[in-house]
């Protein structure tokens, strides 16, 4: 397997792998020793214990979920001769962890920096929020079918846009059996729904910028939509 891989294409690889594994036991240090040093001064708050022992305890998970991932690229697979690949399932979750962590770690510090605004509730303010919240787990969802393309390799099976191929919507989109198994399994319909999940996304980021238009906002609640819409068309 990999015959013609030179010296250097391995090294490359393996300083990849193992810079990553490295990085992460220095983000687990980090989360970890400070916040055992806060904890015996006393600095931390009793909601706040709460919040930094569910942060370690999601470090620790993370890692767990990352050599569990390895593992499954490294199981010998004796009725099958594919390149070895770890498990798409296994890399979403692992994707799936570190965004949750991110997010946790983001918000948690943002509500120890920044006081927060007292707002008015109102129909259009709670309308806002509940948007915010749908088109976060949408966001959320698109980024883990992203792992499965990944996994899969799904994004070389067609490489044109919008159409994929000659079809706006592929003969082999429901090539496998039972039916469930494609959208997990298939590259095809797994390549289909990240591009349905993706165009769906930047439509209800575009639609949230919209209607916070509508709503007087604090400025950096509006500088924050303001910064997802471009991000989303950047990606």
């Amino acid at each position: 397997l990999n015959h013609d891989m030179t010296l250097a294409e391995f090294k490359f690889i393996w300083y990849m792998e193992y810079s990553h594994r490295m990085w992460g036991r220095v983000v687990g240090l980090a989360y970890i020793l400070p916040a055992a040093y806060f904890w015996r001064r006393g600095w931390l708050s009793r909601p706040l214990k709460g919040r930094v022992l569910a942060l370690c305890g999601l470090v620790c998970f993370q890692g767990l979920l990352g050599w569990y991932m390895v593992k499954s690229g490294l199981e010998e697979k004796p009725d099958s001769y594919d390149i070895p690949r770890v498990s798409q399932y296994r890399l979403a979750a692992h994707l799936g962890s570190a965004l949750v962590l991110y997010s946790a770690s983001l918000w948690t510090g943002l509500s120890l920096l920044l006081p927060r605004h007292k707002l008015p509730e109102t129909h259009q303010l709670l309308r806002l929020r509940q948007y915010a919240h749908g088109t976060t787990a949408l966001i959320f969802l698109t980024a883990l079918s992203g792992a499965f393309v990944a996994g899969l390799d799904a994004g070389l099976v067609y490489n044109s846009f919008p159409k994929m191929g000659e079809r706006w919507i592929p003969d082999d989109l429901l090539a496998f059996s039972p039916v469930l198994r494609n959208i997990f399994e298939n590259p095809t319909t797994v390549q289909f729904d990240h591009r349905i999940l993706g165009i769906a996304s930047v439509t209800a980021v575009t639609a949230l910028y919209l209607f916070s238009r509508k709503i007087p906002l604090p400025r950096r609640t509006r500088m924050a939509v303001t910064s997802l819409l471009a991000m989303a068309c950047m990606q």
